[in-house]
């Protein structure tokens, strides 16, 4: 009989406790030393009491392609904002909304959910399913001209910075 037993260590996960902390002050628009400290707690927490969850550890290549991510989602969340805007003010009968099939090139589910909720996260599109077996993302879009060109974009903008952030060291 395997013995499946997950060792936990105190800190599993330090840069998605830096991450989190950071996003806890951003969020409660504070220094204070509470938020701090209860920031601290949370960032420490939520890693320590989950990583029997993740299968993997995370390992992160590329620190700095992974900051020019994170500001190429930010960028595309705002400029989708406006996009979204002049579309459902304008004429509905232009709209051409499409299901669309993301083929995956990644393998690991961290990075899967990380291209999945980076997609719901811009205005206008939103991750629908995930069929692990076929290896896509069904992913709808309020409007979309060209579906190869749209696939094209989510694999070319998310998917490949992702996997090069997150698997290139992977075997």
């Amino acid at each position: 009989m395997t013995n499946l037993t997950h060792k936990k260590t105190l800190f599993p996960h330090k840069l998605l406790s830096l991450f989190m902390l950071f996003l806890w002050l951003l969020m409660v628009n504070s220094i204070s030393p509470g938020q701090w400290l209860l920031g601290a707690l949370l960032a420490w927490g939520i890693p320590y009491l989950t990583q029997s969850f993740w299968p993997q550890s995370m390992v992160l290549s590329s620190p700095l392609l992974a900051t020019r991510f994170i500001l190429l989602v930010l960028w595309d969340i705002v400029f989708a904002n406006f996009q979204v805007a002049v579309l459902i003010l304008g004429s509905r009968q232009k709209l051409q909304p499409a299901f669309m099939k993301v083929p995956l090139a990644l393998k690991q589910d961290f990075t899967i959910t990380l291209l999945a909720n980076t997609i719901s996260l811009t205005p206008g599109t939103v991750t629908v399913d995930l069929q692990m077996q076929e290896g896509y993302l069904l992913v709808h879009s309020l409007h979309v001209t060209d579906i190869d060109a749209a696939i094209a974009e989510i694999k070319r903008r998310y998917e490949a910075p992702l996997k090069e952030i997150f698997e290139c060291s992977t075997p």
